[in-house]
């Protein structure tokens, strides 16, 4: 459904997958990857977006670096060698790419990531206030020295963790779910009980992929970003 593309990321070239919606139209959103890179995956999430009306694009942000499912070692060496700095022009020149898009017709933009992309999820809602309006992070959230400002968000936000973490626990979850609350901020995270780790993942990597969780949830995913890019 969707095809790779080049975009412009402040003075440098980035690519990304863009799938867009069965009418050719509809409104934008960006799609965050998780630690493998821009895989099978996150390009099957963002075909499902596209087939939900949306026009969803996907920026690479390991620039053509890829881990197998297998190689969690190299995932976690690809995620710890991405420049921040790189990572954060990069999808800000994704929002521009998609704002600017022919085929995109809200005014505003919503942000899915997973895992790692779900910590990116926050900090692109940081970054770019002025275009990101609805933010869904799975299972994924910035800790430690790695949190933006949250009081620049202006998006919405509907996060889904798991339960069964050993990568983001659900503690840091509900605890950053009251901070953004007592910031004035539109935001709610669940923890879904009995659920681990990239229980939303098609290619079930992990083992942790639970259709139940997903049959729930993705609708509620889509009715979120449509109410608030529509």
């Amino acid at each position: 459904m969707g095809s790779m593309v080049d975009f412009a990321s402040n003075g440098d070239k980035a690519s990304g997958y863009l799938a867009l919606p069965e009418g050719g139209r509809g409104p934008g959103v960006i799609v965050v990857q998780e630690w493998w890179g821009l895989d099978s995956g996150i390009k099957e999430m963002a075909d499902r977006l596209a087939e939900a009306g949306f026009v969803a694009f996907a920026p690479d942000l390991y620039r053509g670096q890829l881990a197998g499912h297998t190689e969690m070692d190299k995932a976690g060496e690809l995620m710890n060698a991405m420049p921040p700095d790189r990572a954060a022009r990069d999808m800000s020149g994704a929002v521009d790419l998609l704002a600017d898009h022919a085929a995109v017709t809200s005014e505003g933009l919503g942000v899915v990531g997973f895992c790692m992309g779900g910590l990116l999820t926050f900090v692109l809602a940081a970054l770019r206030p002025d275009t990101i309006k609805a933010a869904v992070p799975f299972y994924g959230y910035p800790y430690g020295d790695q949190q933006p400002d949250y009081s620049q968000i202006t998006a919405a936000i509907q996060g889904h963790m798991a339960e069964n973490d050993s990568f983001f626990g659900p503690e840091g979850a509900k605890e950053l779910e009251r901070r953004l609350q007592e910031l004035g901020k539109d935001a709610t995270i669940t923890v879904h009980p009995g659920t681990g780790h990239a229980f939303m993942a098609p290619h079930n990597a992990l083992g942790t992929h639970d259709q139940e969780a997903y049959d729930q949830i993705w609708p509620q995913v889509l009715a979120f970003l449509h109410e608030h890019l529509e």
